[in-house]
């Protein structure tokens, strides 16, 4: 499982520095981040403050504006 969290945050980086495009697969990788980091929140309030960079909500607002178009 090590492996995969790798390769989503692999994906995500990737796009963020440029070095790969802004494509599906990074949408669906930051998907399952989400949903990860929502379950850990649901998990402990240890976790309740933790949140994404500005970097990668502006990715995530992007996202919502392909579905819109």
């Amino acid at each position: 499982m090590i492996e995969s969290d790798s390769s989503h945050f692999q994906v995500v980086e990737g796009s963020l520095k440029n070095e790969r495009s802004v494509d599906e697969q990074t949408f669906s990788c930051l998907s399952v981040l989400q949903e990860r980091l929502e379950r850990l929140k649901l998990s402990s309030d240890m976790f309740g403050d933790i949140d994404f960079s500005p970097d990668v909500k502006e990715l995530m607002r992007r996202k919502k504006e392909s579905l819109v178009c």
